[in-house]
């Protein structure tokens, strides 16, 4: 969804890039500073500290926008700085759905453990499966990227889950991961169709 409209955040990356180009740091060194807003995240949630979890998860989607921003800036964007970017963001989601694990959520139907691994399959199979109809020169990188639920999408929602958990009642943030769960693995469809159809047109 966000995909399709990047063309409106241009302008926004341009600043971004120049503004923090200044600290002298390389795209890369600003890919691996994501590492500790995520871990005061993780903190934040374990400790039921929502509203702050809420916070420091918008820092951290922030700074991982930094180090692509500046590396436009710079000239030094790379393939080694995407790889990791990518590895990164896998991370970051990573380590919060493991302290979603352990922060005591609410169960709705099912358990929220399994609402959890359902988003954290969804979240890797809609990567992995551009990853992999890629590597099998299946599509072109461009070709599928976009659908329902990316990680911009997610993020939001999570974002939404926490504000509402702090604000008002933890089983928003059950609501959330349920949302993340079934919208991710939607994606994650979206995109093999996409692949089988291609393939199907040849």
């Amino acid at each position: 969804m966000f995909y399709a409209n990047r063309s409106r955040f241009k302008k926004l990356s341009i600043k971004t890039g120049i503004f923090f180009a200044r600290f002298h740091l390389s795209p890369n060194q600003w890919t691996f500073v994501t590492l500790i807003p995520v871990a005061v995240t993780m903190l934040c949630i374990l400790y039921q500290s929502f509203l702050l979890a809420a916070v420091f998860l918008i820092i951290t989607a922030f700074i991982d926008m930094i180090d692509g921003a500046v590396a436009r800036i710079l000239g030094e964007v790379s393939r080694l700085g995407a790889y990791l970017d990518t590895v990164m963001d896998r991370y970051v989601e990573f380590l919060i759905i493991a302290a979603l694990i352990f922060a005591g959520l609410p169960d709705f139907y099912l358990p929220v453990t399994l609402w959890l691994f359902l988003y954290l399959f969804g979240a890797m199979m809609t990567t992995y499966a551009k990853a992999a109809a890629k590597e099998k020169d299946i599509v072109m990188n461009e070709e599928l990227k976009g659908g329902l639920m990316e990680r911009a999408e997610r993020l939001i929602i999570l974002f939404a889950g926490l504000l509402l958990a702090g604000l008002d009642s933890v089983m928003f943030l059950s609501y959330a991961i349920v949302i993340l769960a079934v919208g991710s693995n939607f994606t994650a469809f979206q995109r093999m169709w996409k692949a089988v159809r291609k393939v199907r047109a040849f």
